[in-house]
């Protein structure tokens, strides 16, 4: 079972990264760039190029995605592992409270 909350945390912790750099990535965007990829026939710069002229939803999409899987990666290791690190700590000689 740890494994499982182990893997639920890092899955978390991933599709936040993920929803970063997706953020950072129409933010940065140049679009003449992004003009020359789609000359280019590269899939998808046509809709970097669409979000990169009007990123509001986007954007807002984005950090309130970004700020719930930080909550849900938070208060569930907090309410799993945290309790497991505890007994850990505790069996290792620090106090309990402490720990």
């Amino acid at each position: 079972m740890l494994y499982v909350e182990i893997a639920i945390v890092v899955v978390l912790i991933c599709v936040n990264g993920l929803l970063s750099m997706s953020e950072l990535a129409i933010v940065s965007s140049r679009p003449a760039r992004l003009k020359a990829m789609i000359d280019r026939g590269i899939h998808g710069a046509g809709r970097a190029l669409e979000l990169g002229s009007n990123p509001g939803k986007f954007l807002s999409s984005v950090q309130i995605g970004i700020t719930l899987v930080g909550v849900l990666s938070g208060a569930f290791s907090g309410a799993t592992l945290g309790e497991r690190l505890a007994q850990f700590l505790a069996s290792t000689g620090i106090r309990e409270t402490v720990a």
